[in-house]
């Protein structure tokens, strides 16, 4: 195991470095637009990189492990597809939720899906089986874009998808789970990999290949991780990027946008408004996610409904305080205050 997770790490490492040396000639730049948080061009698609070096890899040394998950790794294949599509030539959002749609189906015949939301005054919250498919297919959805909608900020996307697959993996060792452990472990070295060329500076950007396939593998550990533990406690394993789609949707339709319009009032924007540094801002967010996937560890067998009311209750805290209009409010008391003391 060691040494194919080695191998991947140097294989990754290798497959990046190429990317950005012909990014250029594969049409894989990002040119900054008017929400981008960077003002010179950037080669992207680095996931094109470091996930198809996750399969290339064991295609070649450890084929039969491939083949045993083989519906898992199409599912992210598929989605993995649909994002370098859109690296190369930007795709309507249509046409990815049709891939998106193709790999959940798979999935699902497949049983990774969701089939109850756990128990709650002593009664488990069985889904009827006509409407099984229809949430996993919003969860994978809604999950796999809200983790894209986090790649802003150099080495963001990355480092809060390490500390998630770090809770899975701890996961799949206390239990034993063979898939938990080596889909964790997998993805957790090829993104070390390419933190080195994402970190702050960054020198090239993961793109949609990259942030919709770890989105993708996200969804499928949690999915899988329910035979061990509550879904409340999952939903904080896997909390910052939900929180911030909840949060941002929120305020969108508070002032009467429609909640899929894009801007720039996630966290992160936020965060970087107050300081002006990206690695500052990452490391809170890091920090953040790194205490809520603790959490979600911890409660793991705890009351679903006391889990699920503690998250609400975070949700709102992170409502109230992740809040754009605070600045200019502040600035209208403060023109008010002014306007008042030269009357007197």
């Amino acid at each position: 195991m060691i040494l194919l997770l080695t191998t991947i790490f140097t294989f990754s490492v290798g497959s990046i470095f190429l990317v950005m040396k012909y990014a250029d000639k594969l049409g894989l730049v990002d040119v900054p637009n008017e929400r981008s948080m960077h003002k010179n061009i950037v080669p992207r698609g680095a996931g094109l990189a470091f996930v198809s070096s996750v399969f290339i890899i064991l295609a070649v040394f450890d084929f039969e492990y491939l083949l045993k998950y083989y519906y898992i790794y199409l599912a992210i294949a598929i989605v993995f597809i649909a994002g370098l599509w859109d690296d190369y030539k930007d795709i309507s959002p249509k046409i990815k939720f049709i891939f998106i749609f193709l790999s959940s189906v798979l999935l699902y015949i497949n049983d990774i899906a969701i089939f109850n939301l756990g128990t709650y005054f002593g009664y488990e919250f069985i889904l009827p089986s006509w409407f099984v498919f229809p949430f996993t297919f919003f969860a994978i959805a809604g999950y796999t874009n809200a983790l894209n909608l986090m790649d802003g900020l150099d080495g963001l996307a990355s480092s809060l998808s390490i500390v998630i697959f770090s809770a899975f993996l701890a996961i799949g060792l206390e239990h034993k789970d063979e898939l938990l452990i080596s889909l964790s472990s997998f993805f957790i070295v090829t993104l070390l990999a390419f933190l080195l060329f994402n970190r702050n500076p960054a020198k090239i950007f993961m793109g949609d290949s990259g942030s919709l396939a770890l989105g993708m593998v996200i969804v499928i550990l949690s999915i899988k991780a329910l035979q061990y533990i509550t879904p409340a406690s999952v939903l904080f394993i896997i909390a910052l990027p939900i929180l911030d789609t909840f949060i941002v949707m929120t305020r969108r339709i508070q002032r009467g946008l429609s909640p899929f319009k894009a801007d720039k009032n996630h966290m992160h924007h936020f965060l970087y408004n107050i300081k002006g540094d990206v690695r500052y801002t990452v490391m809170i967010l890091v920090v953040m996610q790194i205490i809520f996937s603790l959490i979600g560890y911890q409660v793991s067998d705890a009351n679903n409904l006391i889990s699920l009311v503690l998250f609400a209750l975070l949700f709102y805290i992170y409502l109230t305080l992740f809040d754009q209009r605070l600045k200019r409010r502040k600035k209208v008391k403060k023109s008010k205050k002014k306007k008042q003391n030269k009357n007197k």
